[in-house]
């Protein structure tokens, strides 16, 4: 046998290896290829693979290998019982570019599945390995180490702190100002990865000079970018008032506003929420959103997108409210209850519509003016029948329930309080009976309308038990009437009337 012949066999083989991998690596982007190749034993094939002679070959098996695992944690699960993390890692240090973006989307594909899968990625030593790969002076690998840190991150403060012990923030920081957007991205969805746990995980992204960098691109023309920026700065700004107010430092406002008409719904959506977290903290951030505009802003937001893209915005409005009477005042100033009330009434999802029935009760709890701007707008009986409904779900009765009582023990503006007379439950009831023994003794007109409308004939029809509130307050308004008023509209005054007609003796 020639020389050439035997070198020819070598190069069958490597043809062979090299069809293989590409192939199983092209089936591995269609689902319905997935079981199969499972089945087949794809994985113990793929991984001396990962260790041939041939740089193609093994760059392509570890395509493979993370295009499968990214399919589900089983097979994820399979390529750290099958020992080829350790491999991966060795390679990841020693191999070239294209090599170490492969070995970083299967560190990704398989820790992005749970928190176990992420721990053995940890546990083989990638950390350290993936940090170095953050200084590379390749952006793609920079990005694909990224991807992966953050995958690990995400999951819970434990593997996020071994992802700050490698000390990959500050590289991650330096990742954020490269000129390569994609890298950006990953970058900042990385730090936001890490700052959600905990304060003192976003204290670190923090110390690492992050925010700086961060909010100078809130207005970067590139929508992605943006989101991830948000979501970062929200992650960092919701743990503590001092993370909020170093957040608000960096000029954030009124920039950030012009994020909130911004064309792309998951920037409108993290804009919202990176505004909510810093209102929620304390009555003087709230005031600063407000004097910036934001409340406006946030509320004609709400009006023009659906569904969960409005949660923040309704949310927010509830924070603002909540701190005190003026930043209430406020909201409604800036039309925000027909908004909102727009949102209860619409909303198909009922976690939406809880959220606008909190908000609600934020804003009409602390005067009768608040309670009136609320009422008027028609929201109380939209928050009774949904209370009432058996279709709302346990959560919606709970806040439309609290709403209620809050706006109604304020509420003195009687004609949106009367309909409800006929249609509330007892419990609500005392609410609503409770108000008009308030105001009926003290408003001689309001007196007269209460006769009728009907309201002191409903009165007189509900049974209250003896000694109870409701029973207090049914016998307070009683009072502010002539005795024969109240006996003309009580229950069977009519029979009574008719009997003593049929009773009756004339004089002839």
């Amino acid at each position: 046998m020639s020389q050439r012949q035997v070198l020819q066999v070598f190069e069958q083989y490597q043809r062979a290896r090299t069809q293989f991998v590409q192939t199983v690596a092209e089936l591995a982007t269609r689902p319905q290829n997935i079981e199969t190749l499972q089945n087949a034993g794809v994985m113990a094939l793929l991984r001396p693979l990962l260790l041939d002679v041939v740089p193609n070959i093994q760059q392509t098996a570890a395509l493979a290998l993370g295009r499968l695992a990214n399919y589900n944690d089983d097979l994820a699960e399979a390529v750290v019982k099958g020992d080829i993390l350790p491999q991966l890692v060795y390679s990841l240090a020693e191999q070239n570019r294209f090599y170490k973006k492969a070995a970083a989307f299967v560190l990704r594909a398989v820790g992005k599945h749970s928190p176990q899968l992420a721990q053995a990625i940890v546990d083989c030593g990638a950390l350290d390995t993936l940090v170095i790969c953050l200084e590379d002076f390749d952006p793609g690998v920079k990005e694909a180490a990224s991807w992966a840190l953050g995958y690990i991150a995400r999951h819970n403060a434990e593997l996020s702190q071994a992802v700050v012990d490698a000390g990959a923030i500050p590289l991650l920081v330096l990742c954020i100002q490269e000129p390569e957007i994609a890298l950006r991205r990953i970058a900042a969805s990385a730090l936001s990865d890490v700052s959600k746990h905990s304060p003192e995980l976003a204290q670190t992204v923090v110390d690492a000079g992050a925010i700086a960098h961060l909010a100078q691109m809130i207005l970067n023309p590139d929508a992605k970018l943006k989101r991830q920026v948000l979501s970062a700065l929200s992650q960092i700004a919701k743990h503590s008032v001092d993370l909020a107010e170093m957040v608000v430092e960096a000029e954030i406002f009124p920039v950030v506003l012009t994020c909130l008409k911004d064309s792309d719904e998951y920037v409108k959506k993290n804009a919202a929420t990176l505004i909510r977290e810093i209102a929620r903290h304390t009555p003087e951030l709230s005031q600063l959103i407000v004097n910036a505009g934001g409340v406006a802003a946030v509320i004609d937001c709400v009006g023009c997108c659906k569904g969960n893209v409005r949660l923040p915005g309704i949310m927010m409005l509830g924070y603002v409210a909540a701190h005190s009477e003026n930043l209430a005042m406020a909201v409604i100033i800036s039309k925000g209850v027909p908004q909102l009330a727009v949102c209860l009434s619409e909303e198909p999802e009922d976690h939406i519509k809880a959220a606008a029935a909190w908000s609600l009760g934020q804003i009409g709890r602390h005067t009768p003016e608040h309670a009136r701007a609320v009422a008027v707008a028609n929201v109380l009986p939209v928050l009774l029948s949904l209370y009432m409904s058996p279709e709302s779900s346990e959560d919606l009765q709970v806040k439309t329930k609290k709403a209620l009582k809050n706006i109604l023990q304020k509420c003195t503006h009687l004609p949106a309080l009367e309909p409800l007379l006929h249609d509330a439950p007892p419990n609500i009831l005392k609410h609503i009976v409770g108000q008009f023994s308030k105001v009926l003794p003290h408003d001689s007109k309001a007196r007269r309308l209460f006769v009728t409308s009907g309201g002191l004939k409903k009165v007189q029809e509900i049974k209250a038990e003896a000694g109870s509130l409701l029973q207090e307050y049914i016998y307070t308004i009683n009072n502010c009437y002539p005795e024969e008023i109240v006996r003309y509209y009580s229950p069977g005054y009519s029979e009574a009337l008719l009997e003593r007609v049929e009773n009756y003796q004339p004089v002839l």
